[in-house]
């Protein structure tokens, strides 16, 4: 059972962005820790606050290959990209925000992103691959954007109406 519910677009708080986190408390440690259970209970590799209705600039991810080596959960406060590449690469993108939806996204194929942990010290590292599509999308959500609104507007309004549907099937308006 996820520790925090997620929430499911369209919502107000999935198109919000985020203020950047000015202390990091034992507030946000217990945030990161019931998104990190949260996300691994999706199951899924990558969680934003927004998600879980923290309106807090935190996002966890983890793209380790599940059952065959260690999991290396990532905590990233406060992330910004600092340098992409003018390679790009495609995959093919879902979020746990719009369940069982996915759609071939463009993006830089590598990043270098810089944030805090959650010991208030400095990170900075180069992702390439699945994860630096995983941390673009997760950085997308803290300003405000799904993966979605890369796409034709026909298709993202489709997508939309069947995430109203399943919000209505769920209760969850």
């Amino acid at each position: 059972m996820p520790k925090r519910r997620i929430l499911i677009h369209p919502d107000p708080r999935l198109k919000t962005v985020v203020a950047p986190v000015s202390d990091i408390g034992d507030d946000i440690r217990a945030l990161a820790s019931d998104m990190l259970e949260t996300m691994y209970a999706a199951p899924g590799i990558g969680l934003a606050a927004p998600q879980v209705g923290a309106l807090a600039r935190v996002l966890v991810m983890d793209c380790s290959t599940r059952g065959e080596g260690p999991l290396t959960p990532m905590v990233l406060v406060n992330p910004e990209t600092v340098a992409s590449s003018g390679e790009k690469a495609v995959y093919e993108e879902g979020c746990l925000s719009i369940p069982e939806q996915y759609a071939e996204i463009e993006r830089p194929a590598e990043v270098t992103v810089e944030w805090l942990g959650l010991d208030g010290e400095t990170r900075r590292e180069d992702f390439d691959g699945l994860w630096a599509t995983c941390v673009q999308h997760e950085i997308d959500h803290l300003n405000g954007k799904l993966f979605i609104d890369y796409l034709k507007p026909m298709k993202r309004q489709i997508i939309t109406r069947k995430m109203k549907k399943l919000k209505r099937e769920l209760g969850r308006e």
